[in-house]
Parts: structure tokens; sequence; C-alpha cells
């Protein structure tokens, strides 16, 4: 985690320049992490529905989450989202949590994560690893193993 020390800046003028360097910084920081778009919950299920940008949606059980698990109806009905998009807040209860860590709870969800970016990088090709598929080729194709007996 990066720690930064708080400046006031109160008195720096706005040029175009500054302004633009505050919006591409909103962009690189809207674009990093965990953004829900809406939440519901929904009691036949006793979730927590999150949906994002893409139309998406993960459902947390509310029972496996001790900071949601003693909240009445009203309240889970009243969570809303803040931060962003990143962070699930109830005001009544001064109540703000991570989406990102409410994931990152459930090991399900965390083992499909951690398959699907195994599939993403093993598509990815690399400037050594297309020499060699192109050296195997002239070769007659990738070398067959050794079988040892």
């Amino acid at each position: 985690m990066t720690t930064m020390k708080a400046s006031t800046r109160f008195d720096e003028p706005v040029t175009p320049e500054v302004l633009d360097q505050a919006i591409e910084r909103g962009r690189k920081r809207a674009s990093a992490g965990v953004r829900a778009t809406a939440v519901q919950y929904v009691p036949q299920f006793g979730s927590l529905l999150f949906s994002f940008l893409d139309r998406s949606a993960v459902a947390l059980p509310v029972s496996n989450y001790p900071e949601l698990a003693t909240l009445d109806e009203s309240d889970l009905q009243a969570l809303t989202l803040g931060f962003g998009g990143s962070a699930l807040c109830l005001k009544a209860r001064d109540l703000h949590v991570s989406i990102a860590g409410l994931v990152s709870a459930s090991q399900p969800l965390m083992d499909m994560a951690a398959s699907l970016v195994a599939v993403r990088n093993g598509r990815k090709s690399s400037t050594s690893k297309s020499a060699a598929a192109r050296e195997n080729g002239r070769k007659g194709g990738r070398p067959k193993l050794a079988l040892t007996a």
C-alpha cells in the first residue's frame, strides 16, 4: 500500500493543463479495481446482488459475512454503493465495506478468478514464445517427448 502525505492546494490556480491532469488521474482511478454500478438485496436468496457496467452480476450470501449477517432486512434494503462503486455503505450504521474484500472472502469465487486469469495468461504470446514456435515449425513441429522405459 502506498502512503501519501496530505497536502493542501486550495489556492492553486486551475489551468487547462491542471484540469487535464486531474481528468486523466480520475480516468485511471475509475478503471482500477472492482466498481459496481448497483446493489440490491434479494430476500428469496438472502443475498446481495452486485451489478457491473457490462450488466454482469455477482450474488453474495449475507450470512457468509459477519458484518452483514447482523443487519435486519430494512438495513439490507438501505445499503448503497459508495466510493465510486468500490464499497458497500450503510449510513445509519456508519458501515463501509469493500466490495473487492467481500468477493475475495469467497473461496469459490477466488478459485474461479484464479482459473480465469490462468486461461487468459496462457493465451498471451511473447516474442520468445513466437520465436520458439517458428523454430519448432522449421524442425517439423513440437519435439516428441522421449519415452523412458
